[in-house]
């Protein structure tokens, strides 16, 4: 049995993030105290013993007491026979202020002598044990519902295999840099097909588009380096316990160039001891 710990800054989006695992049939608790975690991983033990299963709590500030003495309940948890990881989700101060306004919600840690960028402010510092042992963090500031949810579901398919999980992801840079990308490789310097008017509203998936690549050794060239990089270092970074690696490949528009790197990429790195996935975020 795994327990998965979701937290983060109230509106980055833990409440999508714990309903797509319990889409997964996680068994889920919304605002579990964090004073309750050891008591309620031995619950979960001495039923479950034996048994395996899913297990997802939520974990954040509307109970700012329970939060006081964080450190204190990690570490009793660490001492019981429970596997556990953290996903803690994040945005920029100003998207945060955004949407509260938008959805008019209070912000928990608001009042009237603490302000909406006070209370965001606050719930960092209070949030920070949690932040600094997170598994996997994920910026939420350009991602959409939609798209997290196809986070948290890489993520819980990563988390049933004992191998490191790598996510080779195709952007554009004129739509923004991926926040949570691990490494993140600009492709900007190949040779551009967007300026062929016969390939320019195609993608690095079509055939011709393709073709134009292999006739170009730096393409190649390119490839090889970032492969080469990819293979001599993932292995230390799975020594450090390291359960996600997020490598991003960046063109300017994400149709052309980084779409068939990253493509290429994963073919590479297929039959490695990897559990590879791999998304086009401008497809």
């Amino acid at each position: 049995m795994n327990l998965t710990i979701i937290t983060g800054l109230s509106g980055s989006g833990k409440s999508v993030a714990l309903s797509a695992l319990e889409d997964l049939d996680y068994y889920c608790t919304d605002n579990l105290p964090a004073s309750m975690l050891a008591s309620f991983g031995k619950e979960l033990n001495a039923i479950h013993s034996g048994e395996g299963g899913e297990i997802a709590v939520s974990i954040d500030s509307r109970n700012r007491q329970f939060l006081e003495n964080l450190p204190l309940h990690l570490q009793q948890l660490d001492k019981i026979n429970l596997p556990y990881s953290i996903i803690f989700l994040e945005a920029d101060e100003n998207e945060l202020l955004t949407r509260f306004n938008q959805t008019r919600r209070k912000h928990p840690l608001s009042s009237d002598t603490v302000s909406l960028r006070e209370a965001i402010q606050l719930e960092k510092q209070l949030l920070e044990p949690l932040s600094a042992r997170a598994s996997k963090r994920i910026n939420t500031t350009n991602t959409t519902l939609y798209e997290l949810r196809g986070i948290i579901r890489d993520i819980a398919g990563a988390a049933g295999a004992s191998k490191i999980s790598l996510l080779i992801e195709s952007f554009g840079f004129k739509h923004s840099t991926p926040r949570d990308a691990d490494f993140v490789f600009d492709v900007r310097c190949l040779p551009n097909p967007y300026w062929n008017k016969s390939l320019a509203h195609q993608t690095g998936k079509d055939a011709a588009v393709i073709a134009f690549f292999r006739d170009k050794p730096e393409v190649d060239e390119m490839i090889g380096d970032i492969h080469r990089f990819l293979s001599r270092w993932l292995k230390d970074f799975e020594k450090e316990q390291r359960s996600y690696i997020t490598v991003a490949i960046g063109c300017t528009g994400g149709q052309h160039r980084s779409v068939y790197v990253a493509d290429q990429l994963f073919e590479r790195l297929a039959g490695k001891d990897l559990n590879l996935q791999i998304r086009h975020r401008q497809l």
